[in-house]
């Protein structure tokens, strides 16, 4: 079963906090597929990865780019899809993929958005079902805290 982390982001945006996650992600040695909710939005973090400042360097992909399993970073519309082999699944705002065949999970979502929480509610009840260990994250003013 995969480790699910649910980071119900309250302070900032999945453009402040995403970068910091996948900064981890790379010191850990591991990759990431980050699975966006429209093409909007897959857009905007192709941007801010390359231009974010902490942590320095993000090099990534995406499904336009040549060579995915060379990606240490791959985002996609296609949860389905892992080209890039990676061990560590960020969803975002619920979008795609399945836990199954993950080491970690993590669940981001607008914690300032009602749908988007009632969203994540469900998707935590569907998880506990499945079996996986599960953990919650809210922003607090120190950083994150660890709930549940």
């Amino acid at each position: 079963m995969a480790e699910i982390g649910f980071y119900h982001l309250t302070r900032s945006d999945v453009f402040t906090a995403l970068p910091a996650l996948l900064g981890r992600t790379l010191q850990a040695g591991e990759k990431a597929l980050v699975v966006c909710p429209d093409d909007a939005l897959l857009k905007a973090l192709d941007e801010r990865l390359w231009t974010c400042h902490t942590p320095d360097w993000l090099p990534h992909g995406t499904d336009k780019t040549p060579h995915p399993e060379w990606q240490p970073i791959f985002l996609t519309l296609r949860g389905e899809d892992n080209p890039a082999h990676a061990a560590f699944l960020f969803r975002i705002n619920g979008a795609g993929a399945e836990a199954e065949g993950f080491k970690r999970v993590f669940d981001l979502f607008d914690g300032n958005d009602g749908a988007a929480v009632t969203a994540a509610r469900e998707r935590w009840r569907a998880a506990k079902a499945g079996g996986h260990n599960l953990t919650y994250w809210k922003q607090e003013d120190t950083g994150w805290v660890k709930a549940g």
